[in-house]
């Protein structure tokens, strides 16, 4: 899924690249549902601190708080972001900025427990996908998020949880958008061993097992080789040193007790909580509207991905033939128009959109 960046790695991504494509027009946000005062229209009441709640969320361990952001206004697309790591934040989803007020619909940053701007309790017995379905739907709850507003959109790790949320709650549901991630742990460990390990070079590859089967993960050697051979291949095609800052910026706060519970230490699969995690049997269960996203290159596969829209009851595939893991920088403008399309497809009715 994702992997934290060390701070030589950082250095090399260019600390201070700008976030993302200056461009404000697209063809998607032409057809704004909101005029501009209604969509910057606060609903804060007293002190305005820029849409910010900090939300308390009960665990059998007591009460942490997580925090949200919300971004611009809109009663019927309200849409939820889910981050990958597992363990990464919000920050690196600050792309939408560019694409989705002027399009008319609003988000809501989100940072998990022990993720980002939220609390951290140490505590490995709280990184359970369980209890993080949990969260959602508390934070859900705290937000007034319902059938008639509520989109939930998850990245990598986060479509694990998108996808977990919806399989128990989709009754609460008005759309569901999986980003980058395959519904089967083990066909993407598969996937990653037999299809993007072998497009490696052959010394690369071998050195890079060296290091795995020593475990010794920690080795700065592991990041130098995956970096320029793994990462800008399937991870951000853009050069390694105009890297968009938010993703570094986000890359370098990854919980990492949070990744390895969760996913395991190696890139090239999973061997955490998540190994023998498979929903692709019960994906027939959802009704709720589904936008799967995957991209050329990404370390998802994407047939597999358009696989998962094939298997829902109203599913919409959108596959980037420029994109990545990251597609939502790489192929920019595919994911966003896509996006934007499938977002206000369904809020005018539509079950299964076109695109």
């Amino acid at each position: 899924m994702l992997k934290k960046l060390l701070g030589s790695v950082l250095l090399l991504a260019g600390l201070g690249t700008a976030a993302c494509t200056s461009e404000t027009k697209n063809e998607a946000g032409a057809t704004a549902t909101a005029s501009a005062d209604t969509y910057f229209q606060s609903t804060e009441e007293g002190v305005q601190d820029g849409g910010v709640r900090v939300i308390p969320i009960t665990t059998a361990k007591g009460t942490f708080n997580v925090w949200t952001k919300r971004f611009g206004n809109n009663p019927t697309i309200k849409v939820l972001l889910l981050n990958g790591g597992p363990g990464a934040t919000h920050e690196y989803f600050e792309c939408l900025e560019n694409f989705l007020p002027q399009a008319g619909i609003e988000f809501i940053y989100y940072d998990q427990l022990g993720c980002g701007n939220s609390d951290n309790p140490k505590d490995t017995a709280l990184w359970s996908l369980p209890r993080y379905v949990e969260e959602v739907e508390q934070v859900r709850k705290a937000l007034n998020l319902s059938k008639d507003n509520f989109y939930l959109l998850g990245h990598s790790w986060g479509g694990i949880l998108a996808a977990e949320y919806a399989f128990k709650y989709q009754q609460n549901l008005k759309g569901l958008i999986i980003s980058n991630m395959m519904m089967s742990c083990p066909a993407y460990g598969t996937y990653a061993q037999e299809v993007l390990a072998k497009q490696m070079k052959p010394a690369v590859l071998a050195e890079v097992r060296q290091i795995e089967a020593r475990k010794d993960f920690a080795n700065p050697r592991y990041m130098e080789l995956l970096m320029p051979n793994f990462y800008a291949e399937h991870i951000c095609r853009i050069p390694l040193d105009k890297w968009p800052e938010p993703v570094t910026r986000s890359f370098a706060k990854m919980n990492q007790s949070l990744y390895v519970t969760m996913q395991g230490p190696s890139e090239f699969g999973v061997a955490g909580k998540l190994v023998n995690w498979d929903r692709v049997a019960d994906l027939p269960k959802l009704t709720v509207p589904v936008l799967s996203i995957g991209g050329k290159y990404d370390t998802m596969d994407p047939e597999h991905m358009r696989m998962v829209a094939q298997k829902v009851q109203n599913g919409t595939a959108l596959i980037c033939p420029n994109g990545s893991h990251m597609s939502f920088y790489d192929d920019q403008q595919t994911y966003m128009s896509g996006l934007i399309k499938f977002l206000k497809g369904v809020d005018q009715g539509e079950e299964k959109v076109r695109l």
